[in-house]
């Protein structure tokens, strides 16, 4: 399913797509240089694991402007890494890159001063799992920055689990068709143009009392049927298309985000907590000095 999301050059690489996806990750992560994070030398080049690299598209928008600054590392369990190859090696004269499991990736402890996973850990079996796996290859003064899935209302938990598993195991090509349907009615719903006020917290429902458009309570609380005036078709399809079709697309809650982070000896610095997910920018402490 990665691999042939990926493909779809034509569906996540237009100006749209891009100024969106810029603006999203400089919101969630304070900015897009993550060195500034490291410290010390501003010359010195940065050992950069990017685990679960896809085409690379979430690392042009991390690190477009930092290439020269750092050596780069990209796997991914998908032949979307070769992508990613393609496209990163033309931009980054440190690169380098392999196609692996990120639950066995063959490096040694303490590798690596950034390790960065943007929406990938919860596609693995296990999120917690994923988090302890990676986090040993941070070096000590190092920093682990990723995202994951937000745990949504119960309703669309319900909806979101039932629709992939409809269509999980589908060919890539038919799950795509699929899924146009579901599109198609998101953007029925967001040409509405209409609110609906909630008049108080519906706690059975996880909402909460508002004023909402008629396009988001229904994405929100019910179903994922992406909607952005903006974007083109295919474009809002690609984005159902990511959340629908992994077989595994875990969601989590903050405060099993924290515990997991704490479990694998990394401090958090920075945290976004929103409806789609959580942002994290974590540290690992610096070695005590032995007496």
């Amino acid at each position: 399913m990665f691999a042939y999301k990926w493909q779809q050059r034509s569906t996540y690489s237009s100006d749209a797509i891009i100024a969106a996806q810029l603006a999203w990750i400089d919101s969630r992560y304070g900015g897009q240089d993550l060195l500034r994070h490291l410290g010390g030398e501003p010359n010195a080049r940065a050992l950069v694991l990017d685990a679960g690299c896809g085409s690379g598209f979430s690392a042009k928008l991390l690190f477009g402007q930092t290439f020269d600054r750092i050596r780069y590392v990209g796997t991914d369990i998908s032949e979307a890494v070769d992508i990613a190859a393609n496209d990163i090696g033309k931009l980054a004269p440190n690169s380098y890159f392999i196609q692996a499991n990120l639950m066995r990736l063959p490096f040694a402890e303490g590798t690596f001063d950034i390790v960065v996973s943007e929406g990938v850990l919860h596609h693995t079996p296990s999120t917690r799992g994923a988090l302890l796996a990676l986090s040993p290859f941070v070096r000590p003064g190092g920093i682990f920055a990723f995202y994951v899935y937000n745990k949504k209302a119960p309703v669309r938990e319900f909806t979101d689990d039932y629709v992939r598993e409809q269509v999980a195991s589908m060919p890539p090509e038919e799950a795509w068709k699929a899924i146009e349907s579901l599109t198609r009615l998101g953007i029925a719903l967001g040409e509405l143009k209409t609110e609906v006020e909630v008049p108080e917290d519906v706690p059975l429902l996880g909402i909460a009392k508002g004023r909402y458009d008629i396009q988001r309570l229904f994405y929100w609380a019910i179903c994922k049927a992406y909607y952005r005036p903006e974007f083109a078709f295919e474009e809002m399809n690609h984005i159902n298309f990511d959340w629908f079709t992994p077989r595994y697309s875990h969601r989590q809650t903050q405060q099993e985000v924290t515990d997991w982070c704490g479990e694998a000896g990394l401090v958090i610095e920075h945290m976004k907590v929103e409806e789609a997910g959580i942002t994290v920018v974590a540290r690992r402490p610096q070695r005590a000095i032995e007496c």
